[in-house]
């Protein structure tokens, strides 16, 4: 399979609570006397490192993301500190460093570019195909999905992954579309339909009705719960003693694992009892910022 990396230059993602995470690596007790070395496990447009390596003449990072637009674009962001910046095409949950680091940072879910490039059929807003794969070489995407799921497996998904308190519904006119015409023509006929779902004063509100399903089927085409469960269990084996690990999460569930993971784990200390948000102007400025969470670990010294 050939994927067309020409659309990288149209990776405009604007990082989010970056200032945040900055200060969240001041924890780490030799930050400023130690050559530091640090893993962005989502490396994205490359905007966390890009201010981190900036910040720390003496840092290297190690840049994770199973994007390879994201890879590019990150490559061509961070080319003057390419001496420091190490990108891996990797998804966090099967990675393996060879060393330990004093810091590993993660913004999960979905990505600025992701969502406004039509092609790749995370949104809506634009018509484009039912892919929503975050690696392009995944062999299921949405539509595939929604195709081999039965109406109730279909409902589950859209419940637990998306709060979509309507799934059943949602779920049962999916279905049926499906049966009646073959598939469905793109993401903005699949938004319609599940419009349909809802009462006619709930279709016209900010949030659009298909918002939630959307969200769930992007979460289970790329394994998201699954991948994150995973890289919270080996995450604070790749830390040296005193190490941080930061992540930003986006939905109710992967705030929840996070929180439960930093809480549990006996390897850590949690730094953050309530999670930080995004600051008034940051959300004003990004509007994306809005339900990001960020919650703090540290490794404890031996």
């Amino acid at each position: 399979m050939q994927t067309d990396l020409s659309d990288s230059s149209f990776f405009n993602h604007k990082s989010v609570m970056t200032d945040e995470i900055m200060a969240s690596i001041d924890h780490y007790p030799l930050i400023h006397n130690n050559q530091l070395k640090g893993i962005d496990a989502t490396l994205g447009g490359g905007g966390h490192s890009y201010h981190l390596l900036r910040k720390y003449s003496d840092l290297n990072i190690i840049g994770l993301d199973q994007d390879p637009f994201a890879r590019k674009s990150a490559s061509k962001k961070l080319d003057e500190f390419k001496n420091r910046i190490d990108i891996r095409a990797s998804n966090f949950a099967d990675f393996e460093p060879k060393e330990k680091v004093s810091f590993v940072i993660a913004d999960l879910g979905v990505n600025s570019n992701q969502i406004d490039n039509p092609k790749r059929g995370f949104s809506f807003q634009k018509d484009g195909p039912l892919d929503m794969r975050m690696n392009p070489f995944l062999k299921v995407n949405a539509e595939k999905l929604i195709e081999t799921l039965n109406e109730k497996d279909l409902a589950n998904l859209i419940y637990k992954y998306g709060d979509e308190r309507l799934s059943r519904k949602i779920a049962r006119k999916i279905k049926m579309d499906l049966k009646v015409n073959g598939k469905y023509s793109g993401t903005k006929e699949l938004a319609y339909s599940i419009a349909g779902c809802f009462p006619p004063k709930q279709r016209y509100k900010k949030i659009h009705p298909a918002t939630r399903t959307f969200q769930a089927l992007r979460i289970a085409v790329n394994k998201e719960i699954e991948a994150l469960e995973k890289f919270l269990k080996v995450v604070p084996d790749w830390l040296l003693p005193g190490g941080i690990i930061s992540i930003i999460s986006f939905h109710s569930l992967e705030d929840r694992l996070v929180k439960t993971s930093f809480k549990n784990d006996e390897r850590l200390k949690n730094l953050t009892k309530k999670p930080i948000t995004p600051s008034a102007k940051e959300v004003e400025l990004n509007k994306r910022a809005r339900s990001g969470k960020l919650r703090i670990a540290q490794l404890n010294s031996e």
